[in-house]
């Protein structure tokens, strides 16, 4: 027997229930697990992938999924209330990932290494450069006086387009990072491939959720 629409929307929107509330978890998850391996405070390197993983993975998660219609954790805020957490959890996501770049090229000087030697490097670098322009561009969405030649909706589109293609960015160079002679010298086996499962999941969401809460505000707008 053939579905109801409604029935079909009800399964959908469980269903984007369910792969938010996965990704919260993930996020979260992952971040402390890479807590755990690297025992912050250990050498200077140790505060690099807890950093980076609590930028990318944790907070740029969280800064994304508040606007979403289904997963957010500050529904019951207003959509300006939201704006404002948002921003917030990305600046933090941001000053973090400076900090972690900082010392990891810090940690490479004292060793006498080569800076930007692999892929994981670049795509880092890559991602908390577009991290800072992301911000930047963010500040034109919190005081849109500041920008009056633009239309307020072509620019939180361009933002949000923007942010997922930094998201993006931030995965691939967490998922580069685990192929690290760091990363696959402490974790090896079945663990190693749930590990990159989880910026490859939470990718998955995000590109799903951006896209659809777009859509949901601009059906909601008069």
């Amino acid at each position: 027997m053939a579905l109801t629409v409604e029935t079909e929307s009800h399964i959908y929107q469980a269903l984007r229930t369910a792969s938010g509330a996965a990704a919260h978890l993930v996020a979260l998850g992952f971040t402390i697990f890479v807590a755990v391996l690297a025992r912050p405070g250990s050498s200077l390197f140790s505060w690099h992938p807890v950093l980076m993983s609590l930028a990318f993975s944790f907070l740029m998660t969280e800064a994304l999924l508040v606007f979403s219609p289904e997963s957010s954790l500050l529904r019951s805020l207003s959509r300006k209330g939201r704006a404002r957490c948002h921003w917030v959890l990305q600046l933090l996501a941001l000053l973090c990932a400076l900090l972690g770049l900082s010392l990891v090229i810090l940690h490479k000087e004292q060793q006498s290494k080569a800076h930007l030697a692999t892929w994981h490097g670049r795509a880092g670098l890559l991602a908390v450069l577009w991290a800072g322009l992301q911000c930047s561009g963010g500040v034109g969405l919190l005081y849109p006086k500041l920008l009056p030649r633009w239309p307020l909706a072509k620019l939180k589109l361009y933002h949000a387009t923007s942010g997922l293609v930094g998201y993006l960015l931030g995965s691939a160079s967490l998922l580069l990072g685990m192929y690290s002679l760091w990363f696959t010298a402490t974790v090896t086996g079945g663990a190693w491939y749930l590990a990159v499962l989880c910026p490859v999941l939470t990718s998955l969401v995000i590109m799903n959720q951006v896209s659809n809460a777009y859509l949901y505000r601009k059906r909601i707008q008069p």
